[in-house]
């Protein structure tokens, strides 16, 4: 009888509750996947159409470049195509055909490239690129009475641009990408300012379309002072090619010596004929001096000034003069293509050298953002065939004007060593955007750890602001003279700004330096070059290979023997606070002691201290164990009487017994990033009214120099 009561009741009512809750969690579930396939089917349309009005505003942007109406009145100049895997950009349209660079995942190759310009950043596929628009960045206007805005596509996104700059500097409305339409825009390649296409006849009207080069006018060198040679003002010439095989030869001799006393394999094996080779050098070095010094010193002054400049007797100055005016002759004959002329007075161009092999392996992207922000001319690119002479060259004329140096330690070192060679009267100080593996000195001047901690402070932009805002100070330059039992030199000087290292740290040094010549490509960040240093170096925690070091080294600090404790396996010299990516190995707070003043980089003092061993240096590096003072002094000796690693400031070889000679070379400008604001301002505003009074003719460039220094050390 229940049964059939129970037939004719509803559904709904004769399911059990389990049936219902599963019912509804089917209902529920439905729900969700329809909403889901809703929002998606939504989301993708919008995607579409914002992609289409994209589009639309690109091919608007391309008609309105292309009438003869709105077209800019500045020259014309084509771009600087590269070649570049179309993987690294996808994102992109081609400047001609404005389709997608990317090709149909049907037909997706990843060998396939795609032509990128340096300057601008615009990417075309390899057919188009020859039939672009020559509307890229100009980077020598000169005779030009005013600079114009050159307006032109933004084709690939601005990391470095300040909120300002997502306006519209004429009606200051929002200039972000286009969703419900509107009207399309222009950036100024020189000022990074945007306006929309629409805007611009009116600002046109009003201003005239000058560029003042935006917040960064006065580290931006315009092209107005630049000033683009011909082939027959920039040719050699006849003398060219007479010095060209002396330079050669003494450019090849240079190399034998460098790559031989930088092997290291199988078991610290050395070429025996360095002596050898130091003589050649010398000997070629000599020719040169005595056959084409004096006339081509004669030459090149006539040449440049109108008269000829009478050069030094005396034999070692020869030398050394010859060497510079070679190397600016070869600079000037081969690669001069720009001419830097008249430039004002509160001009502070900034010269930037990029090392693409420093350990972060950025320097391709830091290029091409420099050169956005900058003019391309005062961005220089270091190679194995191309130093710093070139751009140290192009700055010559330039009263007041500061480097930039993206790279590490060694790169810095390099620069150091160019401008030395330069003899300026008052030296331009150094900036550094750090590149490298270690980065001890950037660090030490508040630059930052790596690249890293400057895109976390704010990028390029930010940086570039401080370089203008950053206090000058002093860094001692040492010489390492490496002689043999005699006194005679083994090899060319070395100079050092940071430490040099003698045993255990050299040798992880060298391995890694190896390792890196057999595979660049496995050190292509920083966070892996420090995990490689770290691998390399556990390998070594249970090998004391220099458990003799104490009685194979023999340490003399101001012509007094120090003696190297029995536990040590290392030996450091050091000129900065910072060793191997932050470790402090003097500790100026520590009090334990008295006998010893506390560490400063321009003190003309160098401190002296021991490791005992890759334990300890791994302790060291997460801060749970201090290295051991032994001494300070303006003069180190250190005699090895057997075979062992060196290295100076990360670069690294294996030095047979010798004798290694510290003295103090000199002093470098450099910039330091302020901690605080009135102190950075302060300082900087005195650095200008220094600059001022020796182009008013007020102080000359001497006495810039010393009170330069003066107001360092006291601001230090």
């Amino acid at each position: 009888m229940d049964e059939e009561y129970e037939a004719f009741l509803p559904s709904w009512i004769s399911k059990n509750p389990a049936s219902e809750m599963a019912e509804s969690r089917l209902f529920i579930l439905s729900c969700f996947i329809a909403g889901m396939i809703g929002i998606s089917t939504i989301l993708y349309t919008a995607f579409q159409w914002r992609r289409n009005i994209n589009l639309s505003w690109t091919k608007a942007i391309a008609r309105s470049k292309k009438n003869p109406k709105s077209r800019n009145k500045v020259p014309l100049s084509p771009h600087t195509w590269i070649l570049e895997s179309v993987n690294r950009r996808k994102s992109l349209n081609c400047c001609v055909c404005l389709q997608s660079v990317s090709p149909s995942q049907t037909h997706l190759n990843s060998d396939s490239f795609i032509h990128s310009c340096t300057v601008c950043g615009a990417a075309s596929h390899l057919k188009c690129s020859a039939t672009a628009q020559k509307d890229c960045k100009c980077v020598s206007m000169f005779g030009y009475d005013n600079l114009l805005h050159q307006w032109a596509v933004q084709w690939t996104a601005v990391t470095d641009q300040s909120d300002e700059s997502s306006l519209c500097s004429y009606c200051e409305e929002p200039c972000s990408g286009p969703f419900l339409g509107g009207s399309p825009i222009w950036c100024c390649l020189w000022c990074q300012r945007l306006v929309h296409v629409g805007c611009h006849v009116s600002m046109f009207n009003e201003t005239g379309d000058v560029c003042d080069l935006g917040p960064y006018r006065r580290v931006v060198l315009s092209p107005l002072y630049v000033k683009k040679l011909s082939k027959a003002s920039s040719g050699g010439g006849f003398l060219s090619t007479i010095t060209h095989g002396a330079n050669e030869i003494a450019s090849s001799v240079r190399k034998t010596i460098r790559s031989q006393s930088m092997k290291y394999k199988n078991g610290y094996e050395i070429g025996n004929d360095s002596s050898n080779k130091l003589e050649e050098y010398v000997e070629v070095q000599d020719t040169i001096s005595k056959s084409n010094g004096t006339e081509l010193t004669e030459d090149l002054n006539r040449g440049q000034n109108g008269e000829t400049k009478k050069t030094e007797k005396t034999g070692s100055f020869k030398r050394s003069s010859s060497m510079n005016q070679k190397d600016e002759f070869r600079v000037m004959s081969v690669r001069q293509t720009y001419e830097l002329v008249d430039l004002p007075p509160e001009a502070r161009p900034l010269l930037v050298f990029i090392n693409k092999k420093s350990g972060a392996q950025r320097g391709d992207s830091l290029r091409q953002r420099l050169n956005i922000l900058l003019n391309p001319v005062q961005v220089c690119e270091l190679s194995s065939t191309q130093g710093p002479e070139s751009g140290l060259y192009l700055f010559k004329r330039v009263p007041h004007f500061r480097v930039l140096v993206c790279g590490g330690d060694g790169t810095v070192g390099w620069v150091l060593d160019a401008i030395d060679k330069q003899n300026f009267i008052s030296p331009p100080p150094v900036a550094i955007l750090p590149a490298g593996t270690g980065n001890d000195l950037a660090r030490v001047l508040s630059w930052g750890a790596g690249l890293g901690a400057v895109e976390r402070q704010g990028g390029l932009c930010t940086l570039l602001h401080d370089i203008e805002h950053a206090a000058v100070t002093i860094l001692d330059r040492w010489k390492l003279s490496i002689l043999n039992q005699l006194g005679k030199p083994l090899q060319p000087p070395k100079f050092m700004n940071n430490y040099l290292g003698v045993g255990c740290d050299a040798k992880i040094a060298l391995e890694i330096h190896n390792l890196r010549e057999e595979n660049p490509d496995k050190f292509y960040n920083q966070f892996i070059n420090k995990v490689l240093y770290a691998r390399e170096g556990a390998k070594s925690i249970m090998d004391r290979t220099f458990a003799d070091l104490p009685w194979q080294v023999r340490v003399e600090v101001d012509g007094v023997e120090i003696e190297v404790p029995e536990d040590a396996e290392g030996v450091l010299v050091a000129n900065i606070g910072s060793y191997m990516g932050g470790v402090d190995l003097w500790h100026n707070e520590d009090d334990s002691y008295d006998n010893f003043d506390p560490q400063s980089m321009h003190d003309k003092v160098l401190e002296v201290v021991s490791i005992s061993g890759m334990w300890h240096l791994g302790k060291l590096q997460v801060g749970l164990s201090r290295a051991r003072r032994l001494a300070q002094g303006q003069s180190i000796k250190i005699q090895l009487f057997a075979g062992f690693p060196v290295q100076v400031d990360g670069e690294p070889w294996f030095q047979q017994p010798c004798t290694l000679t510290i003295t103090h070379h000199g002093q470098a400008f450099m910039l330091k990033r302020a901690a605080e604001e009135s102190l950075s301002h302060a300082a900087a505003a005195i650095a200008d009214v220094l600059e001022n009074a020796e182009t008013n003719h007020v102080i000359n460039a001497s006495q810039k120099k010393a009170l330069l220094q003066e107001m360092a050390l006291r601001l230090s």
